[in-house]
């Protein structure tokens, strides 16, 4: 329980999956605010932290087998993994939801006027996340692979142009928390993604697309926030000063 108490969540949560679906279930974000501690995250909550924690020691004592662990792959597979899985689902599903979401302001904005400010945050999180995706795609990931390269070589790494990796990390999590913040607002616009009494079929797969979005971006933002952006700053420092 100490353990626990003292632990930030993103680091729970990288340590066993599924503490996510704890947080998933009291609303506490793992990712984009994993750096707080339970008591923490449920500050300002009609939460209680002793029950959260006790409802997270039921998980993860669970007997039940557990979600791949992520937290044991060497980074260059886990940014290759990121890319291939996230990136891709992230870029497949943007102009199907664009198409969807514009096709619902036609039909019922006049009913439903917040259809266009779902509509307004999720065209400027595309934007944003495409170009986000390619800085870590051309740039970040790149250097990430170059740092296991030289750490399986044992040779130097050449200085890249961004001075330490802590930099475009910096970057990439404050834009992590950026687009946090717009789903936080398009899932409160939605009603948690939920379609009203007159909504026809095309709105409930339009918001049910929306919410599997969401979902897995929570969990693309934290794979990195929490296990591949500290993995990949401690090897650099670790070779950095190595003899």
């Amino acid at each position: 329980m100490e353990t626990i108490s003292n632990t930030t969540i993103g680091s729970l949560v990288a340590a066993n999956f599924k503490a996510a679906s704890v947080f998933k279930k009291f609303g506490i974000d793992f990712c984009c605010k994993g750096n707080r501690t339970i008591a923490e995250a449920c500050e300002g909550k009609t939460l209680d932290p002793q029950q959260v924690e006790k409802e997270l020691i039921s998980v993860l004592e669970s007997k039940e087998s557990s979600t791949m662990d992520y937290n044991k792959w060497p980074i260059d597979l886990l940014a290759d993994y990121i890319e291939k899985t996230h990136h891709r689902y992230v870029t497949e599903k943007i102009p199907e939801l664009l198409f969807f979401l514009e096709k619902l302001c036609k039909v019922h904005g006049v009913r439903h006027p917040e259809l266009f400010g779902i509509y307004k945050e999720f065209l400027a999180s595309a934007e944003e996340l495409s170009s986000h995706m390619k800085k870590e795609e051309n740039i970040l990931f790149p250097f990430i692979r170059q740092l296991v390269l030289s750490d399986n070589q044992n040779v130097a790494f050449d200085e890249p142009h961004f001075m330490t990796v802590k930099n475009p990390i910096a970057m990439m999590m404050n834009e992590h928390e950026i687009e946090g913040g717009r789903f936080r607002e398009i899932s409160e616009m939605s009603n948690g993604y939920t379609p009203p009494a007159d909504g026809c079929t095309t709105y409930r797969v339009a918001f049910e697309m929306l919410k599997d979005y969401e979902q897995d971006l929570h969990t693309h933002i934290h794979l990195e926030n929490n296990i591949l952006f500290p993995k990949a700053v401690q090897l650099e420092q670790e070779l950095t000063t190595r003899v």
